[in-house]
């Protein structure tokens, strides 16, 4: 099936995680640029605060569906690592636990479109159904 395999979860998590890594690029941007209308600005976080927990539901989907798929078993644990690692950035900016700096965000970002394109390369398989893990 062509139309699924364009949509796999590798397709799925490497789109998600390009887009997330835009969407923390593109703020630091947006709020400057809009720095002057402040009701604005504290609606369009609202919104675009959310992406973050939107983007953080699909590259959980796409990692689990990989990760069950994935013929490297350290494979999945790796996309498993950087998605705990992104999802622990995300949450504690949203509840401010810790001070980390802004572009910690960047590396399980990265480390996701990377581990998702490497799955897609390395699993030779017709289907991702025939990608079992071990």
């Amino acid at each position: 099936m062509h139309t699924f395999k364009a949509l796999s979860s590798n397709n799925i998590g490497i789109i998600a995680s390009v887009l997330c890594l835009i969407h923390c690029l593109a703020t630091p941007f947006i709020f400057v640029v809009q720095a002057g209308v402040l009701a604005f600005e504290n609606s369009h976080q609202q919104w675009w605060g959310l992406l973050d927990l939107v983007f953080l539901v699909i590259s959980l989907l796409a990692v689990w569906r990989s990760g069950k798929t994935t013929s490297k078993p350290s494979l999945g644990l790796a996309l498993w690592i950087s998605w705990i690692f992104l999802a622990f950035i995300v949450l504690n900016e949203k509840l401010t636990l810790f001070q980390l700096p802004e572009e910690t965000i960047y590396f399980p970002s990265l480390a996701l479109v990377f581990f998702h394109l490497y799955n897609k390369k390395y699993c030779k398989c017709k289907g991702e159904e025939c990608c079992t893990h071990h």
